[in-house]
């Protein structure tokens, strides 16, 4: 099902502003976390290592404002496994005020991934950390339904050819079939499994 709209994501909301159909989200949206444990592998010793990049966005369906891409961006980096307590995600300057959506909204990031430790890539006096392979469903929200994922599709699609390079993952699962201006159920699929920290409690062994 295909519905011209466009969708407008501010600070903490949502509008959908939608010509040719109704469109609402879901009053009874199924609670998913977005990632579900894989059955249980061997540890794998990872070492933290710096990254740093700027992200553009640029859609013609959903619009997002500067604080509401900030806000959306740090919640997919955290489900790819940036480390938290190091993470920054600064908006860069904008056209736009606070809370309305803006042309070409971004961010700086700053953020700590993992990598499985090599000779290279092991610093002298850097303990590696104990960690593990985990599913990851990108689509996906808590508390939100279907339709919200459809009006992420632009933003998927360039989190996938930008953003996921900088993190180690295996077996990705990606299909798209966006189109500006339509919002179409089921358009995008962007599931990975992504290299996460132990909890402490193992990595203090």
């Amino acid at each position: 099902m295909r519905i011209k709209a466009s969708l407008i994501i501010g600070c903490g909301f949502a509008a959908f502003s939608v010509i040719g159909g109704a469109a609402t989200p879901g009053s009874g949206a199924q609670e998913a976390s977005g990632a579900t444990q894989a059955p249980p592998e061997q540890a794998v010793q990872a070492v933290w290592v710096p990254r740093e990049m700027k992200f553009i966005y640029q859609g013609f369906t959903a619009h997002y404002s500067c604080d509401g891409l900030q806000g959306r961006m740090r919640e997919l980096l955290l489900k790819l496994g940036a480390r938290a307590d190091t993470l920054k995600v600064y908006p860069v300057p904008c056209s736009s005020g606070f809370g309305r959506p803006d042309p070409f909204p971004g961010v700086t990031i700053k953020m700590q991934v993992l990598e499985p430790a090599t000779q290279k890539n092991t610093v002298a006096g850097v303990k590696p950390v104990s960690a593990h392979w985990r599913s990851v469903n990108l689509a996906e929200r808590r508390g939100y339904d279907a339709l919200d994922a459809t009006g992420q599709c632009e933003l998927l699609e360039q989190v996938k050819q930008s953003v996921l390079p900088q993190f180690s993952v295996r077996a990705v699962d990606y299909d798209s079939t966006c189109v500006p201006h339509q919002l179409s159920v089921g358009g995008i699929r962007l599931k990975a499994q992504v290299l996460v920290a132990d909890p402490p409690a193992a990595n203090s062994q």
